[in-house]
């Protein structure tokens, strides 16, 4: 018994030593973990399927679709009578790939030409990029389409020159050209300072009209959607989304070209003739506010970027503030007139020298004891219209001042424009009043003193300045400016400055008596303010020379102001170019006698 016990207990064992054996062990780790790998597995494509299932989706259909922007065309700038000032054609950005050349050398000697590269720079910059695998370089950007055909020329003559000599491969067949549109400008330097520019790599507005209404003239982008394959490629039918862009609008500028281009020729035989180191025309239309003609020197071609400076670009007319010597006695003037306090027979003591606190102030040349005011104007004396101002008081005086539109910005519509200088009457000293009565101790552009003239030929009414007439949206609707205007003195003060201007320049005494035209009868003032040092603290011995004029006188149709920056020299007997009347007043009678031919104005002398 006791054996047959023993037997069972070694069976027992060996059948538990069977079921738990080494190799079941192993084969119960193998299966956990496939277990839980086909678990993690599941969970994942629970998670990509069910959690994720929406962003993976968008993540492939982003893979899958393609988003390409569409430029819009930029608005084209118009003169007054729908000439093209600026406009946008087919340009083309030329560039190859290195790596597709045979012999970037023989490239750089075609290319070269129509580069801004030099040979050397443009050889060195293919063979880099080939020897680092680049396959990108710029030859020359935003070529216009004969441009392009003169490159393509030269390349397709190369080439077969290359076929027939070699007898492989030619070396530039890989140039390609991107499109690019290309911003220019038909007139060239006709009103450039106005019409301003743009960028050269996005078209975007940086000076003149160009800036000003960029957000107009660049239109909104639109946008095509195609549906490409993993290389891509667009699938021919795969899903199109096409977005049109919206044109720019356009721009129909006040200038006309013709009297523009008169008045910056005019302006530059000035120059030349004064040996002046800038200067600034701005022709005016009183009745509506129009300006016509805006012309600034030093020019530029805004063609060519090569001239392109921040000094040329400057619109001097609205950019540069000057003290603006007598041609501010109008102001004067006309306030004492409007309100009584004088009329033109009224008698001014004139002495030869007044003091005013600590400054003594004297008239250029002899002038009687006293002057009846018309003549105080007319022989433009300084201690005759300092009486006046005495008689007016600062606080009426610095009323019509900023009434005349002094002190703050015109309104025009382009970029740049400052406002000038004129501080409060609160804080005038003793010797304010009679330095702005004479046209110092304030800043003025030459467009407000053109906007102050204007208020005398438009019966007293000033009228906001305006270079943009109105502009045309995409749809074809149209916005037209509306200046803002108000009454400044009345017709009869106006009408009897007119009639004081007309002896400025129609009687033989005259200071403005060179401004005098064949065809009509022109009335004005001259200007001549010495320029303040600022690093020396004191005045110089150069001046701002200056004339403002409207003609015809019986019926003003143009208003045209001159300023000359340190005018030098002399005239043949003796008179100082460096005064107004002898720079500026001249350039008023050939701008303004063509302008009022160009606008068809009958002439009045009789």
């Amino acid at each position: 018994m006791d054996l047959i016990h023993e037997d069972l207990a070694n069976d027992g064992c060996e059948m538990k030593g069977q079921i738990w054996k080494r190799g079941d062990l192993r084969l119960l780790v193998v299966g956990l973990v496939f277990t839980l790998a086909w678990g993690g597995i599941g969970y994942r494509l629970f998670d990509l399927q069910g959690t994720q299932a929406l962003a993976n989706a968008e993540y492939g259909f982003n893979q899958r679709i393609k988003e390409r922007s569409i430029d819009p065309p930029r608005g084209t700038i118009f003169d007054r009578d729908g000439v093209e000032m600026a406009m946008t054609i087919d340009g083309y950005d030329v560039v190859v790939d290195p790596m597709l050349l045979d012999d970037p050398d023989a490239a750089a000697v075609v290319l070269a030409p129509f580069s801004e590269k030099s040979y050397e720079e443009l050889s060195q910059e293919l063979m880099e990029g080939q020897a680092e695998g680049r396959r990108y370089v710029e030859i020359v950007m935003r070529v216009d389409s004969t441009r392009r055909k003169e490159i393509e020329r030269a390349v397709d003559a190369a080439n077969a020159v290359e076929v027939e000599n070699a007898g492989r491969k030619a070396a530039l067949t890989r140039v390609f050209y991107r499109d690019r549109p290309l911003r220019v400008y038909p007139a060239g330097s006709v009103a450039a300072q106005v019409i301003g520019l743009v960028r050269s790599d996005d078209n975007s507005g940086i000076e003149g009209l160009e800036k000003t209404f960029d957000s107009e003239l660049e239109g909104r982008p639109g946008k095509i959607v195609v549906e490409v394959d993993p290389r891509g490629t667009a699938i021919p039918q795969g899903e199109v989304l096409v977005e049109p862009s919206i044109a720019g609008s356009d721009i129909v500028s006040t200038i006309d070209r013709e009297i523009q281009f008169v008045a910056e020729q005019a302006l530059r035989r000035a120059i030349q003739k004064t040996n002046a180191e800038s200067g600034s025309v701005v022709v005016l239309l009183p009745r509506t506010g129009e300006v016509v003609a805006m012309a600034s020197w030093p020019g530029l071609d805004l063609n060519d970027r090569s001239e392109v400076t921040a000094d040329v670009l400057r619109n001097r007319a609205v950019a540069d503030v000057y003290e603006p010597g007598s041609t501010l006695k109008t102001v004067t003037v006309a306030a004492a007139l409007d309100q009584g306090i004088v009329t033109a027979e009224t008698p001014i003591d004139t002495p030869s020298t007044v003091t005013v606190g600590e400054f003594e102030y004297a008239d250029h040349g002899y002038n009687p004891p006293w002057l009846p005011v018309q003549d105080v104007f007319s022989r433009s004396s300084n201690v005759g219209t300092i009486e006046i101002q005495n008689r007016l008081g600062n606080d009426l005086h610095y009323e019509y001042l900023t009434a005349f539109g002094l002190g703050s910005p015109s309104g025009l519509d382009i970029s740049g424009e400052r406002h000038g200088s004129l501080d409060p009457a609160v804080s005038w000293n003793k010797t304010s009043g009679s330095s702005i009565a004479i046209g110092y101790a304030v800043g003025t552009t030459a467009l407000q003193m053109a906007a102050v003239y204007a208020t005398i030929a438009n019966d007293g009414v000033w009228t906001e300045p305006y270079l943009v007439k109105e502009i045309i949206k995409a749809n074809g609707s149209r916005i037209a400016t509306k200046p803002r205007s108000r009454r400044v003195v009345s017709e009869e003060t106006a009408a009897e400055m007119r009639r004081l201007l007309g002896r400025v320049v129609e009687t033989d005494n005259g200071t403005g008596r060179r401004a005098r035209m064949t065809d009509y009868t022109s009335g004005g003032k001259t200007g001549t303010s010495q320029k303040f040092d600022v690093e020396a603290g004191v005045y110089s011995d150069d001046t701002t020379a200056s004339f403002i004029g409207i003609a015809p006188l019986t019926d003003p149709r143009v208003v045209v102001a001159i300023v000359l920056d340190a005018p030098q020299g002399s005239l043949e007997d003796g008179t100082e170019l460096s005064l107004g009347g002898a720079s500026a007043a001249p350039v008023f009678a050939d701008v303004a006698q063509t302008a009022l031919h160009q606008l068809g104005v009958a002439p009045d002398r009789d």
